[in-house]
């Protein structure tokens, strides 16, 4: 039963907040409530209060006669109010100064009509039983006009007592908080934790890129301040750990490109044989990683400022410079456009190398034959396709992963994609893998929210 109730109860601070409320405004009400009606059983027996139910009545049946003058009419109502009193009395006073009296008025209130125009409301009651001077006054109007009617009331038992109290009181009560609930207590509660909610948004701008967003601390409660300060001091160290981690592989990549450079010289004075092949093609594959490692720094170095850039030409020039590469390997490489010009806000040299890794990428993987298309969309669109066995589903969302490979391979790092990736959401942009139409692999790059 307690698990059943923990689960249901509400997770949301915001919710819990709500419902605390309305459950100390219920206990409150129930203890008042309580304690009215203890007050009421404990005062005396027979009740407090005098009711004007009777009074009421009569008035309901004044009417005039044919004569002109006032009268209690025989209703079924007035009927029953004399069975339960027997001597019941009832005396009205009009405007106009016209008395009307019916029943056996007591000597004791006989003297009261002559000055009933100057009464308004009163509620009379003797001590103790048989409560013979029981009386209310009240000022009544109807169609005939306005009265001050005068007559014998009677005690409210408790159980009316209560359920009158519950129907004046309680229930508008009840009301009342739910509305406060329902509308006041959310507002109060959103204004009290809206540091909160922008805290929340505010989480949402901390990325790789801005690692010195720190979150504010003054638009929050005092109580959510150390949590804030400690995500803040937690991200400061995460900061400079990361900056210690990036420097480091950017200083281990300088200093790899020396030693790489003395090795390439050492081989090409060693004579030319199978041995020799394998080791250039190992040193291709750590110098092409050092530099991949520093394309992937100075991208996130982020130092450039993005710029007018033409996808027509800046394609059609690496489709040129490729070409030789490409022929070599045993493929026909092409360039398409099907707009005369592709303009967007970004950075020249790394698109530039972002269409590079994907030529190199089919180069190296199409099966060399068939052809390697450079294709440029409308809206910012390039599409790089090739005739080769193209790539699983199950795996176009991996092979951007760094360092993941597809098959293994004597060349490359396994850093060329994730690059691609990288250049694409830095530009806001989308990469994805698509089938060509001879069953080849197609990466798309879609760039439309940077066009111009």
């Amino acid at each position: 039963m307690v698990r059943i109730v923990w689960k249901l109860w509400p997770r949301s601070l915001k919710q819990r907040l709500i419902a605390h409320l309305l459950v100390l405004q219920l206990a409150v009400l129930f203890a008042f409530g309580l304690s009215f009606v203890t007050l009421l059983v404990v005062a005396d027996e027979g009740g407090a209060l005098v009711s004007p139910a009777p009074v009421e009545t009569a008035f309901r049946a004044l009417k005039r006669n044919a004569s002109g003058k006032f009268e209690l009419a025989d209703t079924a109502d007035l009927a029953r109010v004399r069975i339960k009193q027997p001597d019941f009395w009832f005396i009205a006073r009009s405007e106009k100064g016209e008395i009307i009296e019916a029943g056996d008025v007591p000597d004791i209130y006989r003297g009261m009509s002559g000055v009933l125009g100057r009464m308004t409301y009163s509620d009379i009651r003797d001590d103790g039983p048989p409560s013979h001077y029981l009386a209310v006054i009240r000022r009544m109007t109807n169609e005939e006009g306005t009265f001050t009617v005068f007559g014998q009331g009677t005690l409210l038992s408790q159980p009316s007592l209560i359920l009158s109290f519950s129907r004046l009181f309680v229930a508008p009560m009840l009301v009342l908080l739910a509305l406060v609930t329902i509308f006041g207590v959310p507002r109060i509660v959103n204004r009290a934790i809206r540091g909160i909610s922008d805290l929340a948004r505010e989480t949402d701008e901390i990325d790789i890129a801005h690692r010195s967003h720190r979150l504010a601390e003054t638009a929050v409660p005092s109580e959510v301040r150390p949590l804030v300060r400690g995500i803040n001091s937690a991200l400061h160290r995460l900061d400079q750990s990361y900056g210690q981690h990036q420097r480091f592989i950017l200083d281990a990549a300088h200093e790899l490109r020396t030693p790489v450079a003395i090795l390439q010289a050492r081989l090409d004075l060693l004579a030319c044989g199978p041995e020799r092949d394998r080791l250039v093609s190992d040193c291709e594959r750590i110098s092409a990683l050092a530099e991949q490692l520093l394309d992937l720094q100075r991208l996130e170095a982020n130092a450039r400022p993005f710029t007018s850039v033409e996808l027509v030409a800046l394609c059609r020039t690496v489709a040129a410079d490729l070409a030789p590469l490409a022929i070599d390997e045993g493929y026909d490489l092409s360039f398409e456009q099907n707009t005369e010009q592709s303009l967007i806000q970004g950075d020249a040299a790394s698109l530039e190398r972002a269409v590079t890794n994907l030529v190199q990428n089919a180069i190296e993987h199409a099966g060399n034959q068939g052809v390697i298309v450079v294709r440029v969309e409308p809206d910012g669109v390039i599409e790089i396709s090739d005739d080769g066995p193209g790539i699983p589903e199950a795996e176009r969302q991996r092979v951007f992963e760094a360092f993941y490979r597809l098959k293994p391979r004597d060349r490359g790092a396994g850093l060329g994609l994730n690059l691609v990736l990288q250049i694409a959401e830095r530009h806001n942009g989308r990469i994805s893998i698509l089938t060509s139409p001879t069953g080849g692999a197609c990466f798309r790059l879609a760039f439309g929210q940077a066009r111009i």
